[in-house]
């Protein structure tokens, strides 16, 4: 990338003193990220046929184990960012998850190449297939434990670290350069996911499992090595407390504070404020936590300095009210669970394997590629709504948004629904057609049928998802103060992993259900003897009732609506 010297000083390389950091650092950071996310996203779409074709495993415990894949994923992000913030750095949790991530990536790549690490196929045991061992198994999962521990160490870290290397006060252009690096980085990582589910899949579908899984393998070690050339150049900031930690030590102190009796509001003297304090006293919601902050003896817990002691014993108002904050939004944020369920199904890939895929007469789309179409969607949608809609909407709401981050959050719920009904009417078109073409015996059989009749349903969820997340997003962004701008991204990746063990806990309990008595489960390994489109139609009233639940959620937030969720301000004392 050739940059001018015009361009290179608004970039922040005018300041002599500024040795590091800066433009030089943005290749190595994205490269990293990108090449992580086109492999890891490459392996997600077809894995439920590796699972069920491969390892033979049935089609609920291949759903399941990618439900928990997916949950571990997400989960240890929360943990990976409280990592790099508290002990460890950014720098050094990003590096760990490289390494962890190329580890997962060259085991399951072994898996497709040695056989021994693969039970017998089918057609050896005369149509009846023999299950993995735990040999067989332990190497399997263990690809899936390390990927996500490198996922969760790499993606909450990467963007913040990346940000590190252009923040830099003394610029006065600091702001624009730093929305030029978030539009490299989202734009990188777009374009990685688009490559993942199609040039990856495709790979996968042609070239076999071996190639497929040792491509995105080749593209780790390329990210990993990107990353560490540039070890020498990166602003590498030290860890601080994490604001995770300070909401712990409230609920510890508070804990540890029971047995005290509580002071009377005005008594607000007795409360622990930083300086910069605005806030009189605690609020009354979430009561029982106020004595987190409440100061007994001023000589024992207060230093010379003013501060607590004791974290671990006396908070400041400012941390109770960020967690009461949190515990507010936490009814609205659970509405979004159901949804996410709805976008994180495998049953897609399954369907589209089973129909007619060929968009030309020479050419045919991978099944793992269908879920495309809801991230081509999402973008689009985006990008048509903040440059057309919004601007047309702001003149009769009077709201610069458009819509309010509710309104969206309500309509992308509505969609949600409208796809499983859409999903629930094709998968019951394509049994039909199963019957009449008389091969529901036949799991492999390739019905008369376009694949394409899958697409409205992947729009409709792309929609959801591009209404409801970015909507929850912006909402906790509005209600949380500015110290707290993180955790709305951070409560929204507790969701999605939240929501993938919801997911496997719900197909297990109805393929237990559905199966009783020997019957053909909803979910069964063959899809024409089963019953998706009933699971599709379960999952359409959930996300029904889960609508109402929504408008509940929306009252009590309107009825909150005028109440301070801080406090009166301060007369001029400290504690």
């Amino acid at each position: 990338m050739d940059i001018n010297p015009e361009e290179e000083s608004l970039l922040g390389h005018s300041p002599p003193r500024r040795t590091k950091g800066g433009l030089k650092t943005m290749p190595f950071i994205i490269v990293n990220e990108a090449f992580e996310r086109l492999a890891s996203q490459g392996l997600m779409p077809n894995m439920i046929l590796y699972l069920t074709r491969i390892y033979h495993f049935q089609t609920v415990t291949a759903s399941s184990i990618l439900f928990i894949w997916s949950a571990l994923s997400n989960g240890l992000a929360l943990f990976g960012a409280f990592l790099s913030d508290s002990y460890l750095g950014r720098f050094r949790v990003i590096f760990l998850g490289s390494f962890s991530s190329l580890l997962g990536m060259i085991l399951l790549w072994l898996t497709a190449v040695v056989p021994q690490l693969q039970p017998l196929s089918c057609d050896q045991l005369k149509h009846k297939c023999s299950a993995p061992n735990g040999a067989q198994i332990i190497p399997l999962l263990s690809s899936f434990l390390l990927m996500s521990v490198g996922a969760g160490c790499i993606r909450p870290c990467s963007i913040a670290f990346g940000a590190d290397q252009f923040d830099n006060k003394q610029n006065p252009n600091n702001e624009r350069v730093l929305d030029t690096y978030f539009n490299w980085y989202y734009a990188s990582t777009g374009i990685s996911t688009v490559l993942a589910m199609t040039v990856i899949v495709y790979i996968q579908d042609h070239l076999g499992w071996s190639v497929g899984f040792g491509i995105p393998a080749i593209l780790m070690v390329f990210s990993a090595l990107m990353f560490l050339i540039g070890s020498s150049l990166y602003v590498k900031a030290k860890p601080s407390e994490s604001l995770f930690t300070g909401f712990f030590q409230v609920l510890v102190a508070a804990f540890r504070k029971r047995g005290i009796q509580y002071p009377l509001d005005e008594e607000y003297k007795c409360y622990h404020r930083t300086r910069q304090s605005k806030l009189l006293s605690p609020t009354e919601e979430f009561r029982c936590l106020n004595k987190a902050c409440v100061v007994q003896d001023p000589d024992t817990e207060l230093t010379s300095d003013g501060l607590a002691s004791n974290p671990w014993r006396l908070c400041s108002v400012e941390q109770l009210e960020s967690l009461k904050a949190l515990l507010k939004v936490i009814p609205m944020w659970s509405t979004g669970l159901v949804l996410i369920v709805t976008m994180d199904q495998g049953f897609l890939t399954l369907q589209a394997n089973s129909m007619d895929r060929h968009l030309f007469s020479n050419f045919e789309i991978p099944a793992g590629s269908f879920s495309l179409f809801m991230i081509i969607t999402l973008t689009i949608w985006v990008a048509f709504y903040d440059r057309v809609l919004a601007p047309l909407l702001a003149r009769y709401t009077g709201n610069p948004q458009g819509l309010s981050p509710i309104v969206r959050m309500g309509m992308g719920l509505i969609m949600s629904f409208i796809a499983m009904v859409l999903a629930g009417v094709v998968e019951s078109i394509r049994l039909k057609k199963a019957v009449e073409e008389g091969v529901e015996d036949d799991p492999d059989a390739v019905l008369d049928m376009s694949a394409m009749w899958l697409v409205p349903q992947t729009v409709c969820i792309g929609l959801a998802e591009a209404l409801n997340a970015i909507g929850q997003i912006q909402f906790f962004y509005m209600l949380f103060p500015k110290s707290m701008s993180s955790v709305g991204v951070a409560m929204y990746t507790f969701g999605m992993a939240l929501a993938s063990l919801i997911g496997s806990l719900l197909v297990n309990i109805i393929n237990s259900i559905t199966s009783h008595g020997g019957k053909a489960s909803w979910l069964a390994n063959n899809l024409n003897e089963g019953h998706l489109d009933y699971y599709y139609w379960l999952l359409g009233f959930l996300n029904l009732i889960n609508f109402f639940y929504f408008l509940f959620c929306c009252r009590f937030y309107k009825s909150h609506h005028n109440s301070n969720m801080l406090s009166k301000k301060v007369p001029e004392k400290e504690s």
